[in-house]
């Protein structure tokens, strides 16, 4: 996003520093792992809040150096052990000179996305560089905060968008792909991701990266807690130093728009026609016929293109949520504008968690996937009610968060999301 005042340098000013990062060592550390011959693949992670226990067993089991070991650690100063281990024996290497990494992730239906990771300068409180679009919660935010101090290190990168109009800085996301340069990185993850990864070296294009991106604003599509807990470590930290950066990828959402997926909800101990009953008062519960769940998102999108809708459904009953009462929704969110209220998670928030007597930190969350929130809720020995949201769009978060407004919590679901491990950043 361009500025609306003029003069975008200084302490307000969005910057992107180069950084000599940890990686792993790819062939060359096949040495330190006795299981066989590394593969970068196995040893790459979901974001820190993505992996489930039973992904993490398997992750470690098959490659025992997987990033996750990091992320989701037994205690942070084991991760820490860890850490200097890893660089210790030569399977984690720093490299040489300081460099902005242009970092491309395909997905297999097509979607190619583009960024640089580098060292995001974290501006002063409330400065419109870099704006976040959700609220955040104190448990994560510790927890990460804490992960950080204790391994001197930002260890997986936060997401940014921006409008780049193809600009210097997207110009040199793109050109190391466009000229056919070899990667540094190239794995094929198991979701068939492929990422690639190369490394800017030249000040030369540093400076005129820094010089494009002084005149726009970010916005952070994934890593709420991890940003809030680079500023809880700066703070920490009053003396200028590395705590006044954090890892970030900077994506320029002109040239590579995301992928925006909605995130589902499963209730347990509701059933969906009690669900429905209770939101009659202020919304119209249309029954839905059985079916494939394409079916029922395909009639969620319509519905959602004329105000908040949403799916209540469980094994035995499906409740399209929409027609909302506008005077319900604005009794409900005096402090809200009418384009906060008009998102679902804003009717979920503030209409149908209290209808149903949910508070939000005991919903199960289900990102991108409304089968499998249909299948957790029909869960013989755990049943409830899955609720399906539409995906948000990106003028709408723009929108919102243009107005100085967050967008509910887990509202938006940005991919693809970057790999863990791909680039480290240590703070030592």
């Amino acid at each position: 996003m361009r500025r609306s005042t003029a003069g975008g340098t200084g302490t307000d000013a969005l910057e992107l520093a180069p950084l000599r990062g940890f990686r792993y060592a790819g062939p060359d550390a096949r040495a330190f792992i006795d299981s066989g011959p590394f593969d970068l693949a196995l040893a790459l992670s979901p974001p820190y809040d993505q992996v489930g226990a039973e992904d993490y067993a398997q992750m470690t089991r098959v490659e025992p150096h997987n990033a996750a070991r990091l992320t989701l650690p037994p205690s942070y100063q084991g991760a820490a052990r860890t850490l200097r281990r890893w660089i210790d024996e030569g399977v984690l290497v720093r490299d040489r000179l300081p460099a902005l990494y242009p970092y491309e992730q395909t997905t297999p239906d097509g979607l190619r996305q583009r960024g640089l990771i580098g060292a995001l300068r974290l501006p002063p409180a409330g400065a419109a560089a870099v704006r976040p679009h959700e609220d955040t919660a104190e448990g994560p935010v510790r927890d990460r905060a804490r992960l950080m101090a204790a391994t001197r290190a930002n260890l997986e990168p936060i997401m940014l968008l921006y409008r780049g109009a193809g600009g210097t800085a997207s110009r040199t996301a793109d050109a190391p792909a466009e000229a056919g340069d070899p990667p540094l990185v190239e794995a094929a993850t198991s979701d068939g991701v492929l990422h690639r990864l190369w490394a800017v070296t030249d000040p030369a294009v540093h400076a005129a990266v820094a010089a494009d991106l002084a005149e726009r604003t970010a916005l952070i599509a994934d890593g709420h807690h991890r940003y809030a807990a680079y500023r809880r470590l700066q703070a920490d930290h009053p003396a200028p130093g590395p705590w006044d950066h954090g890892l970030a990828l900077l994506v320029d959402s002109d040239s590579s728009p995301p992928r925006i997926g909605a995130i589902h909800r499963v209730l347990r101990g509701l059933r969906a026609r009690e669900a429905a009953h209770a939101a009659e008062p202020f919304a119209r519960a249309e029954p839905l016929p059985p079916g494939p769940p394409e079916a029922a998102v395909q009639r969620l999108r319509t519905a959602a293109e004329h105000g908040p809708a949403l799916i209540a459904a469980d094994a035995e009953d499906r409740f399209l949520l929409h027609r909302f009462s506008p005077d319900a929704l604005e009794a409900a969110a005096p402090d809200r504008s009418a384009e906060w209220r008009a998102l679902p998670t804003a009717a979920l928030e503030r209409l149908l968690l209290p209808a149903w007597k949910t508070a939000e930190d005991t919903v199960e969350l289900v990102h991108d996937d409304p089968a499998a929130a249909l299948a957790a809720a029909g869960d013989p020995a755990r049943p409830g009610t899955a609720v399906l949201l539409p995906p948000m769009r990106l003028e709408d978060v723009y929108r919102v968060t243009a107005r100085g407004e967050l967008t509910p919590r887990k509202s938006t679901s940005f991919g693809p999301k970057p790999r863990t491990g791909l680039v480290l950043r240590s703070l030592d």
